[in-house]
């Protein structure tokens, strides 16, 4: 990912290029662990150290990055059987969001089904039938 920086005179300087993003979710604490125990079960999710999500619980500490509840989050994620992760996440605990369809746009298109967890994260399981293209920042 990279985003372009202008200089102080005007100028276009170098390109910033960003080696990862780090997605964090915050949950009301002191409920990081439940989640954590969630999302292995809804998702299969493993304690891993070379992609990470960080979970952690909202704390009043003034070095928290979050220091109240955030709302919106949004995350999709790509299987060839959209129904069956739908089923799972559903068993462990999320509530479905309306019917598996085609969901153009959505995940780069295909089958989409949208689950919300516990926590309030909105989850779209999308199979990958169109090729995403890339971002820049």
């Amino acid at each position: 990912m990279a985003q372009e920086a202008q200089s102080e005179n005007g100028s276009k300087a170098s390109p910033v290029v960003f080696a990862a993003v780090k997605p964090w979710l915050v949950v009301e604490a002191p409920k990081a662990n439940d989640a954590v125990q969630f999302y292995k079960a809804a998702f299969g999710a493993e304690e891993l150290g070379s992609s990470s999500i960080v979970v952690s619980d909202l704390t009043d500490d003034a070095s928290a990055p979050v220091k109240s509840p955030v709302s919106g989050s949004l995350f999709c994620l790509e299987t060839e059987d959209v129904e069956a992760a739908v089923s799972k996440a559903v068993a462990a605990g999320a509530v479905a969001e309306g019917e598996v369809s085609e969901g153009e746009g959505a995940c780069c298109g295909g089958r989409v089904g949208r689950v919300k967890d516990p926590y309030g994260n909105v989850w779209l399981i999308c199979s990958p039938s169109k090729k995403c293209a890339d971002v820049a920042a």
